[in-house]
């Protein structure tokens, strides 16, 4: 609520007359303290959507939508998701995934480092394969050429 609504709502208030007791003021509907997203179960959904296929009439789907206090969108993205994978995918979570403990973050950096080392490993092998494909091509001894650095 605005300064402007209060200060007003304070004033109107004090014009009453004297001895008659303060009207009490209605919270405004509009505002709300904390805004929350609202989360629709599974079984919710199911049943809405089981109630909007059988309204037969005209208007009784938007009766439903206002005395659910939902959008016709909501019809619209449930029966996509209940044709597309049903209950499970009507019951997901949204948002951010669950953060990972310092355990678990340890692992995934050490799967990562294993891999990476793996990849070289696999890497060194062929470049070692290669060499010795080239000693052989050029006649020269594999034994001789790894002993060359320390013959001097």
């Amino acid at each position: 609520m605005s300064t402007m609504k209060k200060v007003k709502m304070v004033a109107s208030n004090k014009e009453l007359a004297p001895g008659m007791p303060a009207a009490r003021t209605a919270p405004d509907p509009e505002v709300h303290a904390v805004a929350k997203r609202r989360q629709f179960s599974a079984a919710y959904k199911l049943a809405v959507l089981a109630e909007a296929d059988r309204a037969r009439g005209a208007g009784e789907i938007g009766a439903l939508l206002r005395r659910e206090s939902l959008y016709s969108s909501h019809l619209t993205s449930w029966r996509r998701e209940r044709d597309a994978g049903a209950l499970e995918a009507l019951g997901r979570r949204r948002g951010r995934k669950a953060r990972m403990t310092p355990e678990a973050r340890r692992v995934a950096a050490l799967e990562a480092k294993n891999a990476r080392l793996e990849r070289e490993l696999e890497q060194a092998r062929l470049i070692v394969e290669v060499q010795k494909k080239l000693c052989t091509l050029l006649g020269i001894p594999a034994a001789a050429s790894e002993n060359t650095g320390s013959e001097s």
